[in-house]
């Protein structure tokens, strides 16, 4: 055994090893790589160790959070995968209102424990998320339009950076590799622990959705605007185009195109009657689910959807405005879809909080755009691969007239240079390339959004 993993005190698993198989595996099953070499690591020091055995032995590097990259970044073929599955410890400070994570801590285990305080952090919709992953890119979700990011309330990390040494970032320590961290963090190092402010939530809130024939989405759209020009930071809402499913849709419904509109309002339960009945009262929909819930189970409502094992493919940027013709794009795009997938188109609602953070603030861009757009796949068996991501390709394309500057990076399935300087603007991309070079110059973490120095 090389000498430099001769300290290393968590688990080494090989490929002869029993487990390697079950090991390998990420959420997105398109990425079917085999490393040489995964390190689960027990702690900071078992990470230190991994990234200077990485460094010496000239190796590849994919650092593995909660699994979930879109690109399948968190695994690769013949190197090391740094794999933080061990360390999931989740601490909450109640009365300071203050989380702090270790690098693989799940989006559940965040909210669980934050709302047994009556807190919440505004994180993702899929609670086996990893924190790190979802943080390091932005972390969109739920509470957005009310308290911002995931990366708004990033008080500090800790990191272990290329040359193996341990760093702690924040506004008042290492400020310049704290301001692209949130946006491009996956480019500077192995983000061993996260600290978040945490803000009071009723562990009770309303949620669910109306939908309507996909022929009825340039009304549907009117609906929304009107709607989302005085709605409360306390709603978040999303458009999608999809396909009614049975359950829970009427069997004859089943396989009708669809458009959906679902809320997520945070707020009272007497506020969010009053401020729901437009899209209640508006126009008659399918079905309408709006109902008190808890929030852990809002949060964890797309768990089986979004389970382990699909293969998972997306495009998407950020919307300058819900026109119609951007709308009647949309609905064209669901006359194409191939079958066989879960295809779809999402808008979520942007505003609020996110839009009362400078935009220069931190690496991330696209905050000051009213909407962000993705088309969604997920389907099973590789023969239908190029099938599908043509459809998401095509369909980008013919939205890309209505789009802003800026991608949200935990989308992103390509790391050319062309397309990492597009999600941020030369500006800032500039800004990381210096950033680059100072803290990682031999692109050591390259497997992401690369910014390359």
């Amino acid at each position: 055994m090389p000498a430099t993993l001769d300290r290393f005190t968590g688990q080494i698993v090989r490929p002869d090893d029993p487990e390697y198989d079950q090991a390998r595996i990420v959420w997105n099953a398109m990425a079917d790589k085999r490393p040489a070499l995964i390190a689960r690591c027990a702690g900071v020091d078992d990470v230190i160790t991994a990234v200077r055995f990485a460094r010496e032995q000239d190796l590849v590097v994919a650092v593995r959070g909660g699994g979930h990259s879109v690109a399948g970044f968190s695994t690769c073929d013949g190197g090391i995968v740094i794999d933080l599955s061990l360390m999931r410890d989740v601490t909450i400070d109640a009365a300071k209102r203050t989380a702090r994570l270790e690098g693989g801590a799940h989006l559940s285990q965040l909210d669980r424990q934050s709302q047994a305080a009556g807190l919440a952090c505004p994180v993702g919709v899929v609670g086996h998320t990893g924190v790190a992953g979802l943080t390091l890119g932005g972390g969109m979700g739920r509470l957005q339009r009310r308290f911002g990011f995931t990366i708004d309330n990033l008080l500090s990390v800790e990191l272990v950076i290329a040359e193996g040494r341990r760093l702690r970032a924040s506004n008042d320590e290492n400020a310049d590799l704290f301001w692209g961290i949130r946006g491009a963090g996956a480019n500077f190092g192995v983000v061993t622990s996260f600290e978040f402010r945490l803000h009071p939530l009723e562990r009770t809130i309303t949620h669910g959705w109306v939908a309507f024939p996909i022929e009825r989405s340039g009304e549907v759209a009117a609906m929304v605007r009107e709607f989302i020009a005085t709605a409360p930071d306390e709603a978040w809402l999303s458009m999608n185009f999809g396909t009614a499913t049975d359950p829970p849709f009427l069997p004859e419904q089943a396989g009708m195109p669809i458009v959906m509109v679902s809320v997520t309002h945070s707020g009272s339960l007497d506020a969010a009657g009053r401020d729901l009945r437009p899209l209640r009262e508006g126009m008659v929909p399918l079905m309408d689910t709006f109902a008190p819930r808890a929030y852990v189970d809002v949060q964890g409502m797309n768990d089986e959807a979004m389970a382990w094992g699909k293969r998972f493919y997306m495009k998407g940027g950020f919307l300058g405005a819900l026109s119609d013709e951007a709308i009647a794009v949309c609905t064209a795009q669901m006359a194409d879809v191939p079958f066989g997938g879960e295809c779809g188109v999402s808008l979520w609602a942007q505003g609020g909080a996110i839009a009362r953070v400078a935009d220069d603030a931190m690496a991330f861009t696209g905050r000051s755009a009213p909407w962000w757009i993705g088309m969604e796949s997920a389907w099973e068996g590789a023969a239908l691969d190029e099938t599908i991501k043509s459809w998401n390709r095509r369909a980008m394309n013919a939205l890309k007239p209505f789009t802003t500057v800026g991608q949200y990076v935990n989308d992103a399935v390509e790391s050319d240079v062309d397309s990492v300087q597009a999600i941020y603007g030369k500006e800032k991309y500039d800004r990381l390339v210096g950033l680059k070079r100072t803290y990682d110059p031999d692109n050591v973490f390259r497997l992401n959004a690369n910014i390359r120095p």
